[in-house]
C-alpha cells in the first residue's frame, strides 16, 4: 500500500500525466478509469494503480487481473490522477509502434491525415469516428496534440488500442508516397469545387483534415488530388474538424455498403 505522495513511483506517474517529453521518452503513457483499464491489451501494460475504496467496491473485477497492481490509498490517487473525479483506478501503458506498411495492407485502403490538430477532444473524437466508419489508419503530423495526452486518451474511448496511427515529419513527403501506390488525395476547403457527395470513393482513398482554425495548409491542398466542399446552410462559416471528418468518411461508408 503506498499511501505517500513523494514516493517515488506517484512521481513518475504524475510526470507521465504531465510531460509529454516523458512520455516519448519513456514509451509510456497513462489510461485511467474501469472502462479503459480493461480494454489494454495485456501485452502492454506494465502496471496498474488501484485505491483503497476503488478496490473494495471492484475486488471480484481486478483479482482477475493478470497483470502487477499495487493499491495506494484514496488520497494519494487523488493526487496522482488526471481527472476531476477519478474512479480509482489507472494504468501504466506501453506504446505501441506503428509503421506506415501497416496502413497500406488492405485493398481498399482508407486513410485519414491530420495537419497540426490541437484539441485533445477533436483528436479523440476523430480516432473513434475513424474506427466506427472503418478507416484504416491514421497519419499524423508532428505539430499534432500528442496522441498519448491524457485527454486524447480518455477521447478516443479505448480506440486508441486499436486503430493504427503513425507520426510523420513531413505530410507532404508522405502524400507523394500514397501517390505511388496509387491512394487517392482528398482536400477539404471552404473554396472546394466538388461537393463531397459528388465524388466516387473507389480504391485506396486517403482524407486531409486541418487545423481547427485555420484548416489545411495551401501546400496540401495544392497537393490533394480533388478539393472537396460540404454544402453549407444559413450563416455557418465551416464545420468542426471532427464533425467535418465524420460526414466524410460515412459518405464513403454508405457508397462502399460497409
Amino acid at each position: 500500500m503506498i499511501r505517500s505522495r513523494s514516493n517515488r513511483a506517484i512521481k513518475e506517474v504524475i510526470q507521465l500525466q504531465k510531460k509529454s517529453k516523458v512520455r516519448n521518452a519513456s514509451e509510456l503513457f497513462v489510461v485511467e478509469g474501469l472502462r479503459l483499464v480493461a480494454e489494454i491489451p495485456p501485452a502492454q501494460i506494465k502496471k496498474i494503480y488501484v485505491s483503497e475504496k476503488c478496490y473494495k467496491q471492484h475486488k471480484n473485477q481486478i483479482v482477475t487481473y493478470s497483470y502487477p497492481c499495487e493499491m495506494v490509498s484514496d488520497e494519494v490517487f487523488s493526487y496522482m490522477s488526471d481527472t476531476k473525479s477519478p474512479q480509482g483506478i489507472l494504468g501504466i501503458v506501453r506504446q505501441r509502434r506503428y509503421g506506415l506498411p501497416e496502413l497500406l495492407r488492405e485493398e481498399k485502403t482508407l486513410l485519414l491525415l491530420l495537419e497540426t490538430l490541437q484539441d485533445p477532444g477533436n483528436l479523440g473524437t476523430i480516432f473513434r469516428t475513424a474506427e466506427a466508419a472503418g478507416v484504416t489508419g491514421i497519419i499524423m503530423d508532428g505539430d499534432c496534440v500528442d496522441m498519448y495526452h491524457p485527454k486524447v486518451i480518455r477521447s478516443t474511448m479505448g480506440t486508441i488500442f486499436r486503430m493504427p496511427f503513425v507520426v510523420v515529419e513531413d505530410l507532404l513527403l508522405c502524400l507523394e508516397e500514397l501517390k505511388e501506390k496509387k491512394i487517392r488525395v482528398y482536400g477539404t476547403d471552404l473554396m472546394g469545387k466538388v461537393d463531397y457527395c459528388a465524388e466516387r470513393y473507389q480504391g485506396g482513398l486517403a482524407f486531409l483534415v486541418g487545423n481547427e482554425g485555420n484548416g489545411l495548409s495551401q501546400a496540401l491542398l495544392e497537393k490533394s488530388d480533388v478539393c472537396l466542399k460540404i454544402p453549407m446552410s444559413g450563416q455557418v462559416e465551416s464545420l468542426n474538424a471532427a464533425v467535418a471528418t465524420a460526414v466524410l468518411l460515412y459518405e464513403v461508408r454508405r457508397q462502399r455498403g460497409l
